[in-house]
This record gives C-alpha cells, sequence and structure tokens, in this order.
C-alpha cells in the first residue's frame, strides 16, 4: 500500500473528480481541522453528499474504508495544525466532556490502536539489534527527549553500553555520535512536529553503517526512509502537546 498523504493522492486523482468528489477534496484540504473527528454521514452533511459518497471517494481515493481515510485526515491535523489551531480544536473536542475522562480516554484508545498496529516483526528485531549492539545511542529532543531519557535509564540497569545524547545544538549532537560506525545502534525518537536534529542524526548514522531505530508516530514521518527498524506508537489525540503515552 501506498504511504503518499492524502494530499498527494488527491493532487494525482484531481482532474478525474466529479462535482460531488471536488467538493469533499476541496473540504479536505481547506478544513481538515473541523473535519478530522466526523463521521461519514455527518462529513457528507457538510460537503452537500451522501454517506455513500464519502465512503466510495475513501475507497476511489486508495483507502480501505471511510476509517482508514479519517485516519489520514488526523495525520494531516498532526502535522500541519499551528499550536493556537491545535488548543481551538482541542477545545472544541472536549468542550462537551469532563477534560480527564476525555485526556485518559484517548490515551487508552491511542494504547489499544499501537497494539493492533504494531510492525511485530520490527518491534522483535529491534530488540535483537540492542541486545547485540556494541554501542547504544539514543537521541530525542524536544519533548521526545523525555522520552530518550526514560528509555536510558532504563537500558543502563542492565547494560553498559548506553549513551544518551543531549539534545544541544546539531554541531554538539554530530560530536556526540562523531565515533557511531558498523555494530552500533541509534535509536531515534521524533514525534511531530518532527525533530529536524533527529532526522540529521539517524542519516549520518546509517551513512556510518550503524543501525537506525526510530520510534516515531507513522510511516509517513521523515525519520522513516533513514530507518533499519521502524516502531510506530499512535499519538493523534489534538492539544497543544500531544500525548506520547502510548
Amino acid at each position: 500500500m501506498t504511504t503518499k498523504d492524502i494530499t498527494a493522492r488527491i493532487a494525482e486523482r484531481a482532474s478525474a473528480f466529479s462535482k460531488g468528489q471536488r467538493r469533499i477534496a476541496d473540504t479536505i484540504l481547506s478544513s481538515y481541522d473541523k473535519i478530522a473527528y466526523m463521521t461519514a454521514a455527518k462529513m457528507g452533511e457538510l460537503c452537500g453528499v451522501s454517506e455513500s459518497t464519502v465512503v466510495r471517494f475513501a475507497v476511489e481515493m486508495g483507502y480501505s474504508g471511510y476509517p482508514d481515510m479519517q485516519k489520514a485526515i488526523k495525520e494531516l491535523l498532526r502535522t500541519r495544525l499551528t499550536p493556537n489551531q491545535r488548543i481551538a480544536v482541542s477545545n472544541s473536542l472536549l468542550e462537551n466532556a469532563d477534560p480527564l475522562t476525555g485526556v485518559l480516554s484517548a490515551d487508552v484508545t491511542r494504547i489499544k490502536e499501537t497494539l493492533e498496529r504494531i510492525d511485530r516483526s520490527a518491534f522483535d528485531h529491534t530488540v535483537e539489534a540492542l541486545c547485540h549492539a556494541k554501542q547504544i545511542y539514543i537521541f530525542g529532543s524536544r519533548s521526545s527527549a523525555t522520552l530518550a531519557y526514560f528509555l536510558s535509564f532504563n537500558l543502563e540497569l542492565t547494560a553498559e553500553n548506553i549513551k544518551l545524547i543531549a539534545p544541544s545544538s546539531a554541531s554538539e549532537i554530530f560530536e556526540q555520535i562523531l565515533s557511531i560506525g558498523e555494530g552500533d545502534v541509534l535509536f531515534v525518537i521524533s514525534f511531530p512536529r518532527y525533530s529536524k536534529k533527529a532526522v540529521d542524526a539517524a542519516k549520518y548514522a546509517r551513512a556510518q553503517g550503524a543501525t537506525v531505530i526510530a520510534l516515531t508516530d507513522t510511516v509517513l514521518s521523515p525519520l522513516a526512509a533513514h530507518a533499519d527498524h521502524l516502531l510506530t506508537a499512535e499519538s493523534d489525540m489534538v492539544s497543544f502537546v500531544d500525548s506520547l503515552v502510548a
């Protein structure tokens, strides 16, 4: 299955759209922040088409159905909204619910989705790579720095070959991984908005012959292209800062 995002799929097929399909596509591109959590029926009502037309549109776009397309719309929501827009969407989602219940319920959902979709082979290969690594470098910046610290703290309980990379300037990061090479592992973590430092570190480590393990939210992440083993975890709870519980 192609990993192109929904905007690329729309662009490829735009010339063949019917009037109804064009209304759906225009709504997705202009109002994805409003429709990401709508049902197919509600989206059809907004676009002035039937629910079945929305479902058929999703299939014709290459998705397995409306829920699959909705997930792609949520990916746009994660990567393209400004902080102020994210707060507005978060407020609209929680306006009729107790915030504590809403937030924790969303985390439970993300954990279940992660369990269902995780690549077990990639997980097993990750464990194997960590067990046999000469040196394990761990890097995460911004909110992912906390995850990197937590991972390194726990790995250090059973191993001595752990090096946590401080999320400082780009030049200082490269100084910390300058000697990385074959037999070593870089475990890099980044969630939207993605860290360019993390991507550059992964690219460099792989070029030096090290094994790169990436933990991120989707196969569309810029880390994916530089990872030997890709682990994904759901993080599409919309707020000022996405939840990283899963």
